[in-house]
């Protein structure tokens, strides 16, 4: 089987090691007998996202994320086209907030997002920088990470983890985190979240 993988901004969005989800799932696939083709978007690249199998963007800094969502605009709707047609999504960190509608920064300024989902979210000058425990809603064994968020995310029915034991979800501490419908997921939690939970990337790689 013949899949392409798009990493999106790799330069700007791999805080934490966040790229590494690509590399592992890459080396995953191919020894289970895929071809795999990883195509790296850099700033002021076009992309065909047409025959693309699997998305993902990582986590970057405030500004970075601000920046990268300015190019990613004009992509809204291919990148809508491709959640519809069946390929896989995966946003982690901050990324995951580019997805919304809206991101309103500590100043008050609100940026409008790709507008895939209808959750919004608003940034304070509060970062709350501590690791995750994750119950999972699509499987059974409990997810560990780390996240370094200073936002907060309303308006999501479908959490990709029902609660958290440790950490602060979308809106309140231990409460629900992430979000996932159909093959796009999105998670704040960040780094090589991949390569820490197996069976996370087991549902990817099954997905795919």
């Amino acid at each position: 089987m013949e899949l392409k993988l798009i990493h999106f901004y790799p330069d700007l969005m791999s805080l934490y090691g966040s790229y590494a989800n690509v590399a592992v799932l890459k080396r995953h696939l191919e020894q289970m007998g895929n071809t795999v083709t990883v195509e790296a978007v850099a700033m002021g690249e076009t992309v065909d996202l047409a025959d693309a199998d699997f998305l993902y963007m990582g986590a970057g800094t405030e500004r970075s994320q601000k920046y990268v969502l300015s190019l990613l605009r004009p992509h809204a709707e291919a990148l809508r086209a491709a959640e519809e047609r069946g390929a896989l999504i995966l946003f982690t960190g901050n990324a995951m907030e580019t997805l919304g509608t809206s991101v309103t920064d500590a100043e008050g300024t609100v940026h409008p997002a790709l507008a895939l989902a209808d959750f919004t979210t608003v940034e304070s000058n509060k970062r709350n920088p501590e690791d995750v425990i994750a119950l999972p809603t699509l499987w059974e064994e409990p997810l560990v990470g780390f996240m370094n968020k200073c936002s907060v995310t309303r308006g999501i029915t479908t959490p990709l983890f029902s609660s958290l034991t440790l950490g602060f979800g979308n809106e309140t501490k231990l409460g629900a985190e992430g979000f996932v419908r159909g093959n796009l997921f999105a998670t704040h939690i960040t780094g090589p979240v991949l390569v820490k939970n197996p069976a996370f990337l087991h549902v990817i790689i099954t997905r795919l």
